[in-house]
């Protein structure tokens, strides 16, 4: 007779998306030496002969990633794309195409997914896929670009004393979130009231309609600045500090009173009572680039309205920190969204 032994099973709640993707990538090895980055950036690299081709690719789910109740088709299909090339940016390259495969349910007539052919920064779309869906809209994209060898820029390049700078501003997209959710709500009371979403427009549209940032890449070519190590902000902004950390071997010092809010977010963070800081930490989606550059370069972006130094690299022993307002420092953690999160 078979004993019966009961196996013990890990959450994926519990271990989230990095957890998730460093245990089933543990094992993996490059065969080929045309691989020259492979899983563990913002997008693998490769390598064939004379051209840098960089690849990244993202999967957006219906009731997972977006909400068609107020994400307009032709939003998503921007904001999927933009995704995408925001990754490829952040290995200070050039995006050049696109696939992009679909799954979708007979609930979408040929008129709705024609909206999903946004605009796509002058980029080819080369190929894709479709089939049919029983649970609803799921979109992948797949960006590719080219680069020089020499501009790559990886997040393991940072070095103790490097400035940490980010482009933009932070928690605006999580905040235009937290405006529809409400604004959801509402409707499903009273299906006749009609949002006043004028006074959220900017924030709004940070979570509908963001841009990556592939012209803070040209500012930073005409400044003669080259990147020690670079990422995009998708997760929240401590989650992508912790990964340049790790990745480069380094520690960090933030400074709260540094982090660039638009004015819009710290009045909406005060009508939601929510910690601004907390949302610029943890909010994600903002897609803005967080990068360090060595103190040289400081006088090349100095007042610069796009870029702010928001921190210094720090030897790895000293840690991940925050320096508050209140001039104490506390250790970063990454408090980022989680996909495999069960709703409360």
């Amino acid at each position: 007779m078979l004993e019966n032994k009961s196996q013990e099973r890990t959450s994926l709640e519990q271990l989230g998306e990095f957890g998730l993707i460093t245990h089933l990538t543990k094992n993996f090895t490059l065969k080929h030496k045309s691989t020259v980055k492979g899983i563990g950036d913002d997008a693998a690299v490769l390598n064939f002969k004379d051209k840098n081709v960089i690849i990244s690719t993202d999967l957006l789910i219906e009731s997972v990633h977006f909400d068609l109740s107020y994400m307009p088709l032709k939003h998503l299909g921007y904001k999927a794309v933009m995704v995408n090339l925001s990754d490829i940016y952040s290995m200070n390259a050039t995006a050049t195409q696109i696939t992009v495969s679909l799954a979708v349910s007979n609930r979408f007539p040929l008129e709705a997914l024609e909206e999903l052919a946004a605009k796509k920064y002058n980029i080819d779309v080369v190929g894709g896929d479709t089939t049919s869906s029983k649970t609803g809209l799921l979109i992948s994209i797949t960006a590719l670009g080219e680069a020089n060898e020499k501009e790559i820029t990886y997040r393991n390049g940072a070095k103790p004393n490097d400035l940490l700078v980010v482009s933009g501003d932070l928690g605006a997209a999580y905040m235009g979130l937290q405006v529809l959710e409400r604004e959801k709500e509402v409707f499903k009371v009273n299906p006749n009231s009609q949002p006043d979403l004028e006074p959220y427009s900017y924030i709004v549209e940070r979570q509908l309609k963001p841009e990556a940032r592939k012209d803070i890449l040209e500012l930073l070519k005409q400044l003669e600045v080259q990147p020690t190590a670079m990422i995009d902000v998708s997760d929240g902004l401590s989650s992508e500090i912790l990964h340049l950390c790790k990745n480069s071997s380094v520690g960090c010092n933030l400074y709260e009173d540094k982090i660039p809010l638009d004015p819009t977010v710290i009045s909406v963070c005060e009508e939601f009572n929510i910690d601004s800081t907390t949302v610029a930490l943890s909010g994600g989606e903002d897609y803005e680039l967080l990068f360090t550059i060595d103190q040289a370069d400081f006088p090349k972006i100095k007042g610069n309205p796009n870029l702010t130094v928001i921190g210094h690299m720090a030897d790895e022993s000293e840690g991940a920190n925050m320096i508050t307002r209140g001039d104490t420092k506390i250790p970063l953690s990454a408090q980022g969204w989680n996909s495999f999160k069960s709703e409360e």
